[in-house]
């Protein structure tokens, strides 16, 4: 890293991004301007000094990320991808906040923008995510090339984010943090923005501590520089903050990295310098006016552009292709010497499933036996372990849950430095596949989108389904990206048992298929958890799946042994048919699936033809065609019943004017989980009543 000498043409680089991000949030009426205008010194400095990156290849497998967790400020980043030459131009700054067709929205967007390497907006995300690139970095790198030293890898990247006082407020930074120094993760650099200002006002009144303190207690490298000197004025010395992120590189090559830049929010927007209003609302064209008469801009004209300085901050291009170049160097000597971890890296980046593949489920399918009670969160470690044989790029764990959640990889090794191994985990090492997160189910869900936003490589988290809700904004944000995380929730229902209602999910299953581009998947034993692992591998779309899995023992099929294959990836199906049209319908998920087909049989016996469709998956369902569709629900028949141990909100689309659910509307009940289920009405004689009751409402309406 060369001494970084700040030019005149910096300087009037960094002024141009102020006055822009000022126009731009002007122009689109609304933002957050006060960050971009304060935090354009520090951005110009990361991606003109620090951040490798080649804006002509923004995809590049070399380059570092950096993740501008405080998304609000997200004009930050956008007027530097514009000055680096990512492909943003002037009219994109001026469509800021545009509309459906803007490629800079009010908070970054991943797939959008090219350089944006993530979304972010909820605050603390991008700082705890940030911690997942980090983990998938490492990881990466070393199933593609462990025995290089790390520096000389061509695997080898560094992460860098921006946070804000609202981050380091979200207990999910905190989480996170822990994490990341118990790990070692010397490859990440978080600078914190610490201008003192949020929505409400001065943040002493809710963050008093020591932040660098708390930071050091967990193991972190920090250092402090502050843009306001100690006679009171106000210098944005970058020079000074190059020699300091340079020391903490040199310093703490295996500790995460926490630098606090003390400044100004909206400096020096003369009424609007430190006034918590430029947090969250335009500067207004007074104020705007102003800072560009200070700057030396025309206060009459908006969104110059200083095409001088402009030229000098593109040279980074320049600068990029070079480390490309020489990336390109060493990325073909490992090609070389590593012909079957080359093989591996190009399976990885093509997305593609390993040979053998489809042969362990197949072969894990072989082994089950029809009428054995086998719990699906047993059969998910089972499809697991199979598939991670051949699957090398598969790795996870669990939220302190791993022998509950049946997520526990046999026989690898944990991902952890080697001092940080137990008894219970002996065998630690820094490219491990078995993840441990501990009580940290939001964080766990933030971490392993991380990983697959910074690696090829594809992860897993489980935890009880209940606690789903601690995760859920982590999963929403998944959603939005449409990345493919897999979540292994376990003990799904009131058979939980004597755990009580505190364990016990009711709504969550309808409140996640709520989650747009979410694919929920409920299996009814353990073929269906076969084939839904197998589907959610292969399927084309990159959208996250949740796997809503059983503690109790639930009877192997013959009827799913027969069919599953075929009929979950269309998430539903039929599982038990009668001759001619059926006098009823009965849909069912996961455990309840028993119910439907025991019912189905008594029915039969009293002369009432009852098909049974087995519903693993509503979304996959929703994907079909028309006529599949009506072929598995015909709209000619009226009578209907869905059976679910939860709310039957998602059911009614399905039920129409005459359906009947059997379902759960209360909190659960302490008590033996079996029990549980009978006294809250999941049976097969509470089905055939419900059944009863619909065909007898359609016909008193013919």
């Amino acid at each position: 890293m060369t001494e970084f000498k700040e030019t005149e043409l910096d300087e009037r680089a960094i002024k141009m991004a102020k006055v822009l991000s000022a126009d731009a949030v002007e122009n689109a009426g609304s933002g957050h301007p006060g960050s971009p205008v304060s935090l354009a010194p520090i951005a110009y400095t990361l991606y003109q000094h620090f951040i490798k990156h080649d804006p002509n290849d923004p995809n590049w497998e070399g380059r570092d990320r950096f993740i501008l967790s405080g998304g609000h400020a997200s004009l930050t980043q956008y007027v530097q991808l514009y000055f680096s030459g990512y492909g943003l131009t002037l009219d994109d700054l001026k469509h800021f906040r545009g509309g459906a067709d803007t490629r800079t929205p009010g908070h970054p967007e991943y797939g959008l923008t090219p350089g944006i390497e993530m979304t972010t907006g909820p605050l603390g995300q991008g700082f705890a995510s940030a911690i997942g690139f980090a983990y998938g970095e490492r990881f990466q790198r070393g199933l593609l090339d462990p025995e290089t030293p790390k520096e000389d890898s061509p695997f080898y990247h560094k992460i860098w984010a921006i946070c804000g006082e609202g981050d380091i407020e979200e207990g999910i930074s905190g989480e996170a943090a822990s994490l990341a120094a118990n790990q070692k993760l010397g490859n990440i650099t978080v600078i914190f923005d610490a201008n003192r200002i949020q929505i409400e006002g001065d943040t002493n009144l809710v963050l008093a501590e020591d932040v660098l303190k708390r930071f050091q207690a967990y193991g972190w490298y920090t250092d402090e520089f502050s843009f306001i000197q100690p006679d009171g004025s106000y210098k944005e010395d970058v020079e000074g903050l190059a020699d300091v992120i340079a020391k903490a590189e040199a310093a703490a090559p295996d500790q995460p990295k926490l630098i606090k830049v003390d400044t100004l929010i909206a400096w020096p927007t003369p009424g609007k310098t430190n006034d918590p209003s430029s947090h969250g609302s335009k500067l207004g064209a007074e104020a705007v006016a102003g800072l560009k008469k200070v700057l030396g801009y025309d206060p009459e004209e908006n969104f110059h552009v200083d095409e001088e300085a402009l030229a000098h901050a593109r040279k980074v291009a320049e600068r990029g292709l070079e480390a490309h170049k020489e990336w390109d160097e060493k990325f073909d000597a490992w090609r070389k010497a590593n012909p079957d971890k080359a093989a591996l890296y190009d399976r990885l980046k093509a997305g593609e499933l390993p040979e053998g593949f489809d042969k362990a489920i197949d072969d894990l399918e072989a082994t089950f036996e029809v009428g054995k009670s086998v719990a699906t969160r047993g059969a998910s470690g089972s499809v697991l372990n199979a598939i991670a044989a051949v699957m090398p790029e598969l790795w996870g764990g669990s939220a302190d849950l791993g022998g509950s959640n049946k997520t526990d990889l046999k026989g690898a090794a944990t991902f952890a430095p080697a001092e940080c191994a137990t008894k219970q985990w002996p065998v630690c090492n820094e490219f491990g596949r078995q993840l441990h997160f501990g009580v940290r189910e939001f964080t766990m869900g933030c971490i392993t989108n991380g990983i697959l936003l910074g690696s090829h490589t594809r992860p897993f988290g489980g935890t009880f389904f209940m606690f789903s809700d601690y995760e859920r904004s982590a999963v929403r944000l998944a959603a939005l990206m449409e990345i493919p995380n897999l979540y292994i929730w376990s003990h799904d229902s009131v058979a939980v048992g004597e755990d009580g209602p505190t364990h016990q999910p009711i709504e969550h299953l309808a409140s996640f298929r709520a989650i747009p581009q979410l694919e929920v998947i409920r299996p009814a034993d353990a073929f269906e958890t076969a084939e839904a692992y197998r589907y959610f591998f292969e399927k084309k779309n990159t959208l996250p799946g949740a796997m809503v899995l059983s503690r109790q023992g639930i009877p192997v099929l013959a009827e799913t042994a027969a069919k599953a294959k075929d009929g979950v990836r269309k998430g539903a199906y039929v599982l038990v048919d009668t001759e001619g049209t059926p006098d009823v319908i009965i849909m069912a998920t996961g455990s309840e699936v028993q119910w439907a087909v025991a019912a189905a049989k008594t029915l039969a016996g009293e002369g009432i033809k009852a098909r049974v469709v087995s519903v693993p998956s509503v979304e996959w369902f929703e994907e079909q065609d028309a006529e599949y569709k009506e072929a598995v629900l015909p709209a000619a028949v009226k009578a209907r019943v869905s059976v679910e141990a939860g709310v039957a909100m998602p059911w009614y689309k399905y039920l129409g004017s005459y359906g009947k659910p059997v379902s759960i509307e209360q909190f659960g009940l302490q008590g033996n989980g079996a029990q549980n289920m009978i006294d809250l009405g999941i049976t097969a004689e509470h089905v055939v009543e419900a059944a009863k009751a619909s065909i007898a409402e359609v016909e008193a309406a013919k």
